[in-house]
């Protein structure tokens, strides 16, 4: 029974750096940027979801709209910090969102305080019993969003025109814009939809712990960069594994351990390891 709720708690955390991290790799994959800023972009989600879900009471209304707000100010990222110096060095695009990153922390101390906010009643936390083990309902929440938002990008890639122009985007820019996709258009909606992933998780992770601080955004997404890393850059599919993975590993780690090392240290010391080993990756495509 022990090793079967360690297995779902890992799954559930291996969940909500899915839904983190493939934002990250629609990003590299399209203009092979480290978008450090997606840090930022999921604690202001956090934020967005908390205090529009305690105006209105509803968590419904509250988790779509702060994906929709953190989805624009994404696309205004793109715009104003990335798309000026695309034909620059990789290195440069990487230290502008470091330093984004940074100063958006500092706004968020500057707008909402220094101190965490909490949810006035914070839903999703009703307790259900599943195969002899008690679960918070935002466990069962986080896995089922994050397939069904998953499960809609793969549709939208796979199936759709909008997906084919993204792909040949991703393929060859210059290609695809003679064949008459608008490159531009299809950066922008790759930003909304990264941007908006980081924000649903932004608000998954404040209901797990009733909190949003301006710092909650660092540990999460610096995981995520290391998960794109070792699921292969670029690679969707292994980005997904590499998340449970990783969810699994911190779950199990904590028990055997847990008195060595805390969570993040596990999750840290398990990529530094296997990268030390196979350093492009466990899925890096040929």
């Amino acid at each position: 029974m022990l090793y079967l709720e360690l297995l779902i708690q890992g799954l559930i955390y291996g969940s909500m750096y899915a839904i983190i991290a493939v934002g990250l790799t629609l990003v590299y994959g399209l203009l092979r940027i480290l978008h450090v800023a997606h840090a930022g972009l999921f604690a202001l989600g956090g934020y967005m979801g908390l205090l529009i879900t305690n105006s209105t009471g509803s968590l419904i209304l509250g988790m779509p709209l702060a994906a929709a707000l953190v989805g624009v100010v994404g696309m205004a990222i793109y715009r104003i910090c990335y798309q000026p110096i695309l034909d620059q060095p990789p290195y440069v695009a990487l230290i502008a969102s470091i330093g984004l990153f940074i100063a958006m922390e500092e706004m968020f101390r500057l707008i909402f305080g220094p101190f965490g906010l909490t949810y006035t009643d914070a839903p999703l936390q009703s307790v259900v019993q599943f195969a002899g083990i008690y679960l918070r309902t935002v466990d069962l929440a986080i896995v089922a969003g994050s397939v069904s938002l998953l499960g809609a990008l793969s549709w939208l890639s796979q199936k759709t025109r909008i997906g084919l122009a993204w792909r040949a985007t991703v393929d060859d820019p210059q290609i695809a814009e003679s064949f008459g996709i608008s490159v531009l258009n299809v950066r922008y909606l790759n930003f909304f939809i990264g941007s908006a992933l980081a924000a649903v998780a932004g608000v998954f992770i404040s209901l797990l712990s009733n909190l949003v601080e301006p710092t909650m955004g660092g540990v999460p997404s610096y995981k995520a960069l290391a998960i794109i890393v070792l699921g292969g850059l670029g690679n969707v599919a292994g980005t997904l594994i590499a998340s449970l993975v990783l969810g699994v590993v911190e779950a199990f780690g904590t028990i055997y351990i847990g008195d060595i090392l805390d969570r993040d240290a596990i999750a840290f010391a398990f990529l530094i390891i296997v990268l030390m080993i196979r350093p492009e990756g466990l899925f890096a495509r040929r």
